[in-house]
């Protein structure tokens, strides 16, 4: 794993900026888990919304889950609010094929049937392969397809907390 010089804090604070404008009185934002779950807290707070931010896994609809496996994540998924008619801003941190997208997208209808669904990203690293777009992205990056791009949160909250990383896929 290597560093990126990517400033998480700096990305976090364009983010911050970037949705404010997309927020309705009657938006609700979810975060993907996990990395986008992290953002939204952390979204939810610095906005000042009242009652909590909800949480969705893409686990269940993936079109990948007999080669990812099921993964520990089955029960992430918690949205404390009605989801029919409401506006809801899906927060992620990274966008790369869409495919998480498109996942999170079938759980939130599971749910019911929000008014709009925007997205929310902190870094869109390309390589769509759905036409899935965020309404507002940080930082547009480009990295070899054998390259995964992380958020992870630092143990003892240096840096406002979050830090980039990339990994080769296996």
């Amino acid at each position: 794993m290597s560093a990126i010089t990517l400033d998480a804090q700096a990305l976090y604070n364009e983010l911050l900026a970037g949705v404010r404008p997309l927020l309705k009185p009657d938006t609700s934002i979810v975060g993907i888990w996990s990395g986008g779950a992290w953002l939204a807290e952390k979204l939810h707070a610095d906005l000042g919304l009242t009652g909590k931010p909800g949480v969705i896994s893409s686990t269940l609809h993936r079109d990948d889950f007999s080669a990812r496996g099921l993964a520990s994540t089955t029960d992430a998924t918690s949205l404390p609010f009605a989801i029919d008619g409401r506006h809801i801003l899906l927060v992620d941190d990274v966008l790369a094929t869409g495919r998480t997208i498109r996942a999170v997208i079938n759980e939130l209808y599971d749910f019911g049937r929000p008014a709009s669904v925007q997205l929310a990203v902190l870094v869109d690293r390309g390589g769509r392969e759905l036409p899935i777009q965020a309404a507002f992205a940080a930082a547009r990056v480009a990295l070899p397809a054998a390259q995964k791009l992380s958020l992870t949160r630092t143990a003892d909250g240096s840096g406002g907390g979050l830090t980039f990383t990339i990994q080769e896929r296996h």
